[in-house]
């Protein structure tokens, strides 16, 4: 009988050695999480994934004043950001033309201001401002802004096109907000602060009953560019800019 006993102990010691063995080695199996990169920088993982970087945080390389050669003056990197003082001008990343793409950026806005995301960007001496041919992800202090808006001019939306969803986890003036754009031919989606804002299918029926109808009937080039730059808007306000990536799809 006691034989049995110290049978019965010595197997329920060692099945519990082996739970712990086996727990110990699943544990060291399992890879730790990649830290999230510097601003400005790329993971390990990102690279692998096909991002690039549009600002590096300590230049302007590759950014320049729509239809021209040169930068404004009034952009400029501060504390590895890129920022506008205003009324200097809209700019682009001259560098390359996007087709499909996953776009992400980080900014912070003054109070009242008002800035905007663009894509499929076409340049020409027919043209006085990227918003004259370029889908725009509209970028604004909606907290403070006083002045009455459409709702398709708000933070998120599509501006003049599409509204973006009203419960927003948008962040107050000189906070930092991220937005993130995902283009394909099926499906375009607007994201803001991780929450998804919109989604449509570009120049499908409703989206061409939306431009004959809204602000960009008078536009015949608006939005029927399947390719070209990325640019950020000047429209008179303060407005930051950081970890700039797109990957192309």
């Amino acid at each position: 009988m006691k034989n049995l006993f110290f049978l019965a102990l010595t197997l329920l010691i060692v099945g519990c050695g082996g739970a712990t063995s086996e727990q110990e080695q699943a544990s060291a199996a399992t890879p730790e999480p990649e830290a999230p990169a510097a601003d400005n920088t790329l993971t390990e993982a990102e690279k692998a994934e096909g991002w690039m970087l549009l600002f590096d945080g300590q230049s302007t390389e590759g950014w320049r004043g729509y239809n021209q050669d040169s930068l404004p003056p009034t952009w400029s990197v501060q504390e590895g950001v890129l920022m506008t003082t205003g009324s200097g001008g809209d700019i682009v990343y001259g560098k390359q033309n996007f087709e499909n793409f996953d776009l992400y950026l980080e900014w912070k806005i003054e109070k009242t201001g008002n800035s905007g995301i663009f894509y499929h960007i076409l340049e020409g001496e027919q043209y006085h401002a990227m918003y004259e041919n370029a889908p725009e992800y509209q970028l604004l202090d909606d907290i403070g802004f006083e002045q009455a808006l459409l709702d398709n001019q708000y933070v998120g939306a599509d501006y003049g096109m599409y509204v973006p969803k009203k419960d927003k986890p948008v962040k107050a003036a000189g906070e930092w907000n991220s937005s993130r754009i995902r283009f394909t031919p099926e499906k375009v989606t607007y994201w803001l602060n991780g929450a998804e804002m919109l989604s449509f299918e570009p120049w499908s029926a409703d989206w061409q009953m939306r431009k004959e109808v809204g602000k960009w009937k008078g536009y015949p080039d608006y939005g029927v560019a399947k390719s070209g730059l990325i640019g950020l808007q000047d429209h008179g306000s303060k407005i930051w800019f950081k970890n700039i990536k797109i990957r192309p799809l």
